[in-house]
């Protein structure tokens, strides 16, 4: 898991074409007008799914990971606190569903906080638990960046 501010971005391309697209992507489009949905970057290699919704008490929440794609959550508006930890470290509550690209998973992680213009990086050894609240339920509003791996 990687999280830092859109800002330092570059640093990051070097993990490849499609996250280098991805952020730039990011940088470079007013993410608070888009509606919720699936905007293409390069087809299912890339793409970004904005959302929004309140954030929820830990205890709602479910620790999940992928095996065909990263991803670069990015807070457009809001802050939440999101959980992640090693997949290792987990046990599988469903099995793996390859169409959705997911399996949700239950065990102990650790947690960071994003604000605005800060992004995270899940790789596929990452379990996470996003959309978590800091204190109450709050509004937030997201772009998750999909990079096939």
């Amino acid at each position: 898991m990687i999280i830092d501010n859109i800002e330092n971005a570059e640093y990051y391309y070097g993990l490849g074409e499609k996250f280098k697209k991805g952020f730039e992507f990011l940088k470079n489009n007013d993410l608070s007008k888009f509606e919720n949905g699936k905007y293409e970057i390069d087809g299912q290699n890339l793409f970004v799914s904005i959302q929004d919704y309140n954030s929820k008490p830990e205890n709602e929440g479910k620790f999940e990971a992928h095996k065909k794609y990263a991803d670069i959550q990015f807070i457009i508006k809001g802050t939440e606190k999101l959980g992640y930890g090693n997949v290792k470290n987990f046990k599988a509550t469903t099995n793996y569903d390859s169409e959705n690209d997911i399996v949700f998973l239950e065990g102990h992680g650790q947690f960071a906080q994003a604000k605005e213009n800060t992004f995270l990086i899940f790789m596929p050894q990452d379990a996470h638990m996003p959309c978590i609240a800091v204190e109450n339920p709050a509004y937030v509003k997201k772009a998750v960046v999909k990079v096939k791996i």
